[in-house]
């Protein structure tokens, strides 16, 4: 199929979930999987409108689309989430883990409060969609998981000693589970990006986007696309041989 962008890459009849899929970097990867023939399940706890905007623009491109809310960190809501989709969409073949929070501190001042609820979201809600998806794929003996992490998962970075750990945590679950799932013709793979341009960091203080600026090679910041683009590819049948890895779009920023 020849979406919009110009990409060979077709996933019709395909059935993907995407959580955090209403805004910033999931919004954009559930338009483009739309873009590539997929039906689309968006998950959503908060952003109810902006997860039925993303829904529609689904629709816009000829895939079915449904909007669910769930708190990724509850391994039921999880679980209910992977059964509504079944029941309506009948299949399920392709699952991003992208929801995520942070909870920004430097580690003699962080809060327990601060350091469960990301261990929680971005570690424990990975783990809740995996394991409510492994069945079903080591029974097709088919399927594709794609992880975002970042690249503070791979370096660290000051002031997320929660949020760092939970990145680098993602990587570890992807390679596991991609060791565990690979007999069954399962894909896992993990994508790391470094500073990309969401709502979020085009507020950010001018000092704070100076400094990632230094860092970037490219001297650009990413944007959502940039990381859409590389999901597609792996939840594609053109990366059929790639398991286990984790790939940074950053723009050289972890160079």
């Amino acid at each position: 199929m020849d979406n919009s962008k110009g990409i060979l890459i077709n996933l019709e009849n395909k059935t993907a979930i995407v959580t955090g899929g209403s805004m910033g970097i999931g919004a954009e990867i559930a338009v483009k999987l739309a873009q590539c023939g997929a039906n689309v399940a968006v998950n959503y706890r908060k952003h109810k409108d902006e997860a039925e905007q993303v829904a529609a623009k689904i629709k816009g491109y000829g895939g079915k689309a449904l909007v669910f809310q769930a708190d990724i960190s509850s391994f039921s809501d999880a679980g209910k989430m992977m059964e509504k989709v079944l029941t309506e969409f009948g299949r399920i073949d392709i699952l991003v883990n992208n929801a995520g929070i942070n909870r920004d501190g430097v580690i003699w001042k962080m809060t327990e409060e601060q350091w469960d609820s990301v261990i929680n979201v971005n570690l424990k809600g990975y783990f809740n969609f995996i394991r409510a998806v492994a069945p079903l794929f080591r029974e097709q003996k088919y399927g594709k998981l794609v992880n975002i992490t970042s690249i503070n998962g791979i370096r660290g970075k000051f002031g997320q000693a929660n949020y760092a750990s939970t990145k680098a945590g993602i990587i570890g679950l992807t390679k596991t589970v991609a060791r565990e799932l690979g007999k069954y013709s399962v894909n896992v793979n993990a994508v790391a990006p470094g500073l990309i341009e969401t709502d979020m960091m085009k507020n950010a203080d001018e000092v704070v986007r100076q400094k990632a600026m230094e860092e970037i090679i490219l001297k650009r910041f990413g944007q959502t696309e940039d990381v859409a683009n590389l999901v597609v590819f792996l939840c594609s049948g053109l990366a059929r041989h790639i398991t286990g890895e984790v790939i940074k779009v950053d723009g050289g920023q972890y160079i």
